[in-house]
């Protein structure tokens, strides 16, 4: 029998404007057999233009860079292309790093003082997720960006919630609550947008954290 081909190598490209995190980062990869390093760079410019010409599948960069941040690195990947994956390493700690790695469409934050496990994983995981945010600490974030931002729910919205609970989709909320299809998008994405939430999930843990609602029925999270 045939064998299947293996799989190649997901493409890493490194950014950090520290010689040695470089040469640690390049030494970490390099000892999987699933990853390979395409390129490195020391700053913004330097990194646009490897993505530019090598097209990885994966950007690990370091969030404060000479010319920018790896911020500005995620905007500029992110407007064009939602299929590469992006890891911003930092060593800052609180809400503003992750929820702004977040809103510029990374797929994870993680700290540089994380065991390098980490960072491998996560970096196999935007190759799988490229728009699936993840960082420790993410929920909690969430959660003081809603109470910081008031983002208290209507009536209306709570129902709905308690319905997303229940698990049901946009066509049975819809149908339930006897609205067309876009109206329920529409208060869906309300809901979202005041949570600071990316999916059912995230909305639902937020609201019983802050209080937004104090008990729901979690079928089908």
């Amino acid at each position: 029998m045939t064998q299947p081909p293996e799989a190649p190598p997901v493409k890493v490209l490194l950014v950090d404007d520290h010689d040695l995190v470089r040469a640690g980062l390049r030494g970490v990869f390099e000892r999987e057999p699933d990853l390979t390093v395409v390129g490195v760079a020391c700053n913004v410019a330097e990194a646009m233009a490897a993505y530019a010409e090598l097209r990885p599948d994966v950007v690990v960069t370091d969030l404060q860079l000479p010319d920018g941040t790896g911020i500005d690195i995620v905007r500029a990947v992110r407007r064009g292309n939602d299929r590469t994956g992006l890891v911003v390493l930092t060593m800052h700690t609180g809400d503003r790093p992750l929820l702004a790695a977040m809103d510029a469409g990374a797929s994870a934050l993680v700290g540089k003082d994380a065991p390098s496990s980490d960072v491998v994983n996560a970096a196999r995981r935007s190759v799988v997720s490229p728009r699936s945010f993840a960082a420790t600490g993410l929920l909690q974030a969430l959660g003081r960006r809603a109470a910081r931002d008031g983002g208290r729910l209507s009536d209306r919205e709570t129902e709905i919630l308690r319905l997303l609970a229940d698990g049901l989709g946009i066509g049975e909320l819809a149908a339930e609550l006897y609205i067309s299809r876009s109206t329920a998008k529409t208060h869906v994405a309300r809901i979202y947008q005041k949570l600071g939430a990316a999916n059912r999930a995230q909305a639902i843990v937020i609201a019983m954290r802050t209080g937004l609602l104090s008990s729901v029925d979690t079928i089908g999270v």
